[in-house]
């Protein structure tokens, strides 16, 4: 048989073998060699076989035998590894993907998946497979690992593959499953955890900031948003992320965790991308740091309120507050309590975000509230290096400690009095007909110090002064004359904010 380059193949015990053959072979192993030794009687007697076997010869034979079956035999299937887990086993019609070693009965390999360095992908149950692997995948888990034997009838039969299979032979495959899903299947969600305090969840056209691991079934991580040591950030249900992102990302709740699983048809498809191979189920563990949406507007929830809350804070206002500012995770970004000191501005006159000059409007001295900024209020997408992040809801807690109620609108001073009527000649000390800054500056400074006028608060003295003065200097040669000194009544067509 070695010469003709084929193994012999025959049923034993029907008569198609010499006697002493059909004897000699019961009983053996696959990878078992016996040396036979048969008598003429028991083999071709007194006849011979012309020109090849002498009469009444007897006969020996080295035999290794290859490979058995029987045709009673089913697919033989042996689990040596299963994972504790086991949420779903391979059902008929699902799309696996696998890894194998593919080998005769005596251990001569035909085929690996891993010389390949690729996954055998298919659909189960429909045809794709020769019928013993059909069978023997069934009831597989991801993660398991058996040995699957099937018998040639149910492989490749008389005639094997045409190429490594011969004819008769027994296959054995030992694979470990790696994926699987079915065509029909959606995105599977699974809550890990959910804060006690949910006041809204994410909406198809809300921005969402949300860290991540990217795995395969088989637990292979893919990408990983916490080894960037940035969230990911993207609006959902809007086609930005891949489809089973955009829908397992609705419904959340700042500080959630869930499970999204998303089968190929809903990920990256046949494709694949990077490091995700074609028609792979992907799993993200996903833990949302915070979202909102572009609509949102400044968020105030009241959390104490004195009794006596008459004199409200108003744009031009001069405040003193104390705050903590975090984000919606809870991650403390800034304290003035731990400062030791008040945060002072002026409301209204930019020297916050916009969302806190809101966030401020309208609030009493003793009050304390809380006060939600989306992003496009507080320091928008780029955020500021090392202490926002870029695209980040900010939520300060408030407390409103001191209020110096501000001027009307357009005025850096007023008068608490009557205004002289020879108010130029008052500031002209030298009567010379001309005023200068100096003698301008120390005008003003003597009516505020008298109480008879009173300048913005919250502002720099000399440069409220020098703003007064530029513009009644009208020909800016640094020097006021009486014509051009106007009060701010006497400007009904022209805007200063000047005396």
């Amino acid at each position: 048989s070695y010469d003709r380059g084929s193994t012999f193949n025959v049923f034993v015990g029907k008569g198609q073998l010499i006697a002493g053959m059909d004897k000699a072979l019961v009983g053996m192993c696959v990878n078992e060699r016996r040396f036979v030794q048969i008598p003429p009687k028991l083999a071709y007697g007194s006849e011979g076989v012309s020109g090849v076997i002498p009469p009444n010869a007897v006969l020996h034979f080295d035999v290794l035998l290859i490979d058995l079956w029987n045709s009673e035999d089913e697919v033989q299937v042996e689990t040596y590894f299963k994972p504790e887990a086991c949420p779903r086993t391979v059902q008929v019609s699902d799309f696996v993907r696998y890894h194998y070693n593919g080998t005769f009965l005596d251990g001569t390999l035909f085929d690996s998946s891993h010389n390949r360095m690729r996954t055998y992908d298919t659909y189960v149950g429909i045809g794709w497979l020769i019928p013993g692997m059909d069978q023997g995948l069934l009831g597989m888990c991801v993660g398991e690992k058996r040995i699957i034997t099937i018998p040639p009838f149910l492989a490749y039969g008389e005639e094997g593959d045409g190429k490594e299979i011969p004819g008769q032979a027994s296959l054995v495959f030992d694979v470990a499953l790696l994926d699987l899903h079915n065509p029909k299947d959606g995105v599977a969600v699974e809550k890990q955890h959910v804060p006690e305090h949910c006041e809204r969840t994410s909406q198809a056209g809300d921005f969402v900031r949300y860290h991540y691991n990217g795995t395969l079934l088989d637990g292979t991580l893919f990408d990983s948003s916490y080894a960037r040591n940035r969230t990911y950030d993207t609006y959902i249900g809007k086609g930005y992320v891949i489809a089973g992102m955009d829908e397992g990302l609705l419904g959340v709740c700042v500080g959630e965790r869930r499970r999204i699983t998303i089968p190929p048809h809903l990920g990256y498809g046949e494709e694949g991308r990077g490091k995700i191979p074609g028609s792979a189920v992907l799993i993200f563990d996903i833990h949302v740091v915070d979202f909102h949406n572009p609509s949102d507007s400044v968020s105030i929830t009241v959390n104490h309120k004195p009794s006596n809350c008459s004199v409200l804070s108003k744009k031009g206002d001069y405040l003193k507050y104390h705050y903590n500012a975090s984000l919606l995770d809870g991650t403390l970004l800034d304290s003035t309590l731990s400062l030791g000191k008040t945060y002072n501005i002026v409301l209204g006159s930019g020297q916050v975000v916009v969302g806190m000059d809101m966030g401020l409007q309208d609030m009493c001295v003793g009050e304390r509230r809380r006060v939600v900024i989306p992003p496009h209020l507080g320091y928008g997408e780029e955020g500021v290096e090392g202490e926002v992040p870029g695209s980040a809801v900010l939520v300060f807690d408030i407390e409103l400690l001191e209020l110096v109620s501000g001027l009307p609108e357009g005025y850096m001073f007023v008068w608490n009095g009557e205004v002289s009527p020879n108010l130029f000649e008052e500031i002209d000390q030298n009567h010379d007909g001309e005023v200068l800054l100096d003698e301008f500056s120390e005008y003003i400074q003597t009516q505020v110090d008298s109480g008879k006028g009173k300048l913005a608060p919250g502002f720099d003295f000399e440069k409220i002064v020098r703003n007064m003065f530029s513009n009644q200097d009208r020909d800016g040669n640094g020097k006021v004359t009486a014509e051009e000194f106007k009060l701010k009544d006497q400007e009904a067509k022209e805007q200063h904010d000047e005396l």
